[in-house]
């Protein structure tokens, strides 16, 4: 017989709700020394010394830089098991062919739909180059070029992730990115997986390769034989990932550094039960993902509850889903819809779910979240799967600064300055007076030098040398 669900209960009424919040946020963000007895034993065998993953990710990245591929296929036989050659470790041509040709039956079809409704989006927020004119004929502007190369991280440790390969690199295309490098760990998941590869191939990738965790990370932002290096890298992957990103960055750019996957749901009486619990276990079974409720409404908590133990027996990853609802999930009970909506925007969370009557005036009142769901037709895997934006979020409470990734992340943005002769005489009193201010003599001098002959360009005379 399947044990209780042990979920915790929180109430605002009675319970230090500000100590429980400041717990719950802890455990939802990314904790670098916090590892498995298995993890650090794994360590030790390959390392020879108990580091913690924040030291292990160091040293491989160290490493990389310093050795290039071979110090990548060592780590990749030592932590995945596989061992690769500088041949195997690209995919071939010839393998992502046949993955595409023996897709299962609708996925190509799929691709197609929901790579047409990412782009429909992503084009449509699209930066384009902006343009002002200056008083005297000049003009300023805003040009925003696409990077030259992007490497996309797609986890493939438990399931097989097509999703997250369309949600990073379609936005990558439509902002005209030229070369996109896909890796994936050597697992049947991951670059070994017929799906993963078919989809690569139906979206005109033709680099992925056999490396997944820190290493290849540092193959990415270091570069190394046969693998250039990329000017940006993206995508989700577990802790050692997000603290190889961190550490690479400054040598190239990087989305984010995420934590576990999460989501708030904020229900009323209008939520059925039924709807909440699936959400909350939806979310939970990324294993670890963190579910939290939060609701004005007494009797939803028993009856949500009830419907979680229900639905936690039915599912394939019940189990799974379950621990991650009783280590890093919540059923909230506040005082009213303001304290829900104040807690909901402190939170700060990946996902909001806003399964309320008025939730469009809800959600005006919250400024904080990776992205926002309306409505109880608006589950979260509809962002996941199909929508549009990408699924690659903010977590951890960093959607308080951080955004999702689109289109225009990939974008850099370049000012422009062409001023006239008379744009420079106009500029020039303010230049000087701040490089005085300044005692920045040579930024003065920079512009006497030119005042003359502007002032003879200006009033169409041929200035004297």
């Amino acid at each position: 017989m399947t044990a209780t669900l042990n979920i915790q209960t929180i109430d605002a009424n009675h319970d230090d709700l500000r100590s429980a919040i400041g717990d719950l946020r802890r455990r939802l963000s990314p904790q670098g020394n916090i590892v498995s007895q298995a993890g650090r034993q794994r360590t030790i065998d390959v390392f020879g010394a108990p580091l913690t993953p924040v030291e292990v990710v160091e040293r491989i990245c160290h490493d990389v830089r310093n050795r290039g591929l071979d110090a990548v296929l060592d780590y990749t036989a030592k932590l995945d098991g596989a061992k690769l050659t500088p041949e195997t470790l690209r995919v071939s041509a010839d393998e992502l062919q046949a993955a595409y040709q023996a897709a299962p039956p609708g996925l190509l079809e799929t691709i197609a739909k929901v790579a047409d409704n990412i782009r429909t989006f992503q084009r449509a927020i699209l930066h384009g180059d902006v343009r002002v004119p200056t008083i005297e004929g000049g003009y300023l502007r805003q040009r925003y070029l696409p990077l030259d190369r992007v490497g996309v991280c797609v986890p493939g440790g438990a399931a097989a992730y097509p999703s997250t390969a369309l949600m990073t690199v379609v936005p990558a295309q439509v902002a005209g990115v030229r070369e996109i490098a896909v890796v994936a760990p050597p697992t049947k998941f991951g670059s070994y997986s017929p799906v993963l590869l078919a989809t690569c191939h139906a979206l005109g990738v033709t680099e992925v390769y056999r490396m997944g965790g820190a290493q290849a990370i540092a193959a990415l932002a270091y570069g190394v034989s046969g693998v250039p290096q990329v000017d940006k890298i993206v995508g989700p992957g577990n802790l050692f990932v997000a603290l190889a990103k961190k550490c690479v960055y400054g040598d190239v750019d990087i989305d984010s550094i995420a934590g576990p996957s999460e989501v708030v749901l904020v229900a009323d009486k209008s939520t059925p039960p039924a709807f909440a619990a699936a959400d909350l276990i939806a979310q939970a079974e990324h294993a670890p993902g963190a579910s939290i409720l939060i609701t004005w409404e007494p009797e939803l908590i028993p009856a949500i509850r009830a419907e979680l133990e229900q639905q936690l027996a039915q599912l394939e990853r019940g189990q799974l889903a379950r621990q991650s609802l009783e280590d890093f999930g919540a059923l909230i009970l506040v005082r009213d819809q303001d304290q829900a909506t104040a807690l909901a925007d402190e939170i700060a969370p990946e996902h909001l779910h806003l399964a309320v009557n008025n939730a469009a005036e809800m959600l005006e009142q919250i400024r904080h979240a990776g992205a926002a769901f309306i409505g109880q037709w608006s589950p979260v895997s509809v962002g996941d799967y199909a929508a549009g934006p990408s699924h690659v979020l903010p977590t951890g409470g960093t959607a308080r600064f951080a955004s999702g990734l689109c289109a225009n992340d990939f974008l850099r943005r370049t000012s422009v300055i062409h001023y006239t002769p008379a744009d420079l005489i106009c500029a020039a009193p303010l230049v000087q007076k701040l490089a005085d201010l300044e005692g920045l003599t040579a930024h003065r001098a920079s512009v006497d030098v030119r005042l003359v002959a502007a002032k003879a360009a200006r009033n169409g005379k041929k200035p004297t040398q």
